[in-house]
C-alpha cells in the first residue's frame, strides 16, 4: 500500500512540476505513436506485433521461473531484434517516411481556404457524379488532403482549373482524351486529369471490381486521399478511404460522406491547431 502511495506521489509531483515544453514533448511523442499504430493497423503487421509481445512475455516468464536455457536463447534473439524489425517492417517504415516527407505542411497550421469553397466543391462533385451515374459514365476523382499527390499529377495532364460539374463531366465524357485515368483535386481546383494511380495489392477484394475501383482503393491505401469512383458497368457510386471501399451510395449518403471527410472543423482542423489552442498564452 505504501509503494502505491509513493507511486502516485511521484506521478503527482511530475505533473505539478511539468513545464510547457515537457507537455509539448509528451504530446508529440504520443502523436507519433498514434500514427505508427495507425499505419500498422492498416497492414498485415498486426500479427507480428502480437508475436513480439508474446516473445517479451515469455522472456519475462522464463526469467521469473529461472528457465535459463530458454531465457538465454530469447535474450540472444532479442539482441538482433532491431535489425529483424527493420527487415520485417520495411514496407511500413518506407510508407511512414514517405508520408512524413510528402505531407502538406500548410495543414499543420490550418487549411487556408475561403469559407463556402469546399461546399461548392462538394455540390459540384455530387451533381456531376449523379448525372454520370445515370448515364453510366466511368469516373475517378481523388481529393487530396494532408498527403500531397503532386507525384501522381505528373503522370497526367496538368489543368489547374476551378472545379465545376461541367468540367468534371467534360473530362470523363467517353470520347474525351482525358477520360481514361484519375482527376486529382486540391481544395477547389482540379490539378490534373488522366493521372495514373497505384493498384491495390489487396487480394481479398471482390472480383467484380474493375481497374478503376482497384486504382481508387490503391491510392487510398498509400495516402489519406478521399477517392470517388463511378462505375462504368453499373453506374454505382463508391468512395474509397484508407483502403476501405463504400459502395452503392445514394445521393444523400454520398453528399454526407464527402462533407464529413472534406470539411474540417475550424476550431481544431489540424494537429497544429490543437496544440496552439491547448497552450494559447494570454497577452
Amino acid at each position: 500500500m505504501d509503494s502505491l502511495r509513493e507511486f502516485f506521489r511521484v506521478i503527482l509531483s511530475l505533473i505539478m512540476n511539468a513545464k510547457f515544453w515537457d507537455i509539448l514533448d509528451i504530446l508529440i511523442v504520443a502523436y507519433l505513436f498514434y500514427k505508427i499504430i495507425t499505419v500498422v493497423r492498416k497492414t498485415s503487421s498486426g500479427g507480428v506485433i502480437k508475436g513480439i509481445i508474446l516473445v517479451i512475455a515469455v522472456m519475462w516468464l522464463s526469467s521469473l521461473l529461472q528457465l535459463n536455457v530458454i531465457s538465454y536463447l530469447l535474450v540472444q534473439t532479442m539482441k538482433l531484434g532491431v535489425l529483424v524489425l527493420i527487415i520485417l517492417f520495411q514496407p511500413e517504415l518506407r510508407r511512414f517516411l514517405e508520408h512524413m516527407g510528402s505531407s502538406n505542411f500548410r495543414y499543420l497550421f490550418g487549411k487556408k481556404i475561403k469559407p463556402g469553397t469546399i461546399e461548392a466543391v462538394i455540390q459540384n462533385t455530387v451533381e456531376a457524379c449523379m448525372e454520370m451515374s445515370k448515364k453510366k459514365t466511368g469516373a475517378l476523382i481523388v481529393f487530396e488532403r494532408e498527403i500531397t499527390l503532386i507525384d501522381y499529377t505528373k503522370t497526367g495532364m496538368r489543368l489547374d482549373s476551378i472545379l465545376s460539374d461541367v468540367l468534371l463531366k467534360s473530362i470523363f465524357y467517353p470520347k474525351s482524351p482525358l477520360h481514361d485515368g484519375a482527376v486529382i483535386v486540391r481544395d477547389d481546383r482540379i490539378l490534373a486529369a488522366s493521372c495514373m494511380l497505384p493498384m491495390t495489392s489487396n487480394t481479398s477484394i471482390s472480383r467484380d471490381l474493375g481497374m478503376r475501383h482497384r486504382a481508387g482503393i490503391g491510392i487510398s491505401e498509400v495516402t489519406d486521399a478521399v477517392v470517388v469512383i463511378v462505375s462504368e458497368e453499373t453506374g454505382s457510386i463508391s468512395v474509397a478511404i484508407n483502403g476501405m471501399l463504400k459502395r452503392h451510395l445514394a445521393h444523400d449518403t454520398f453528399e454526407k460522406l464527402l462533407r464529413n471527410e472534406l470539411i474540417l472543423d475550424d476550431n481544431a482542423s489540424s494537429f497544429g491547431n490543437k496544440i496552439r489552442n491547448r497552450f494559447k498564452v494570454k497577452s
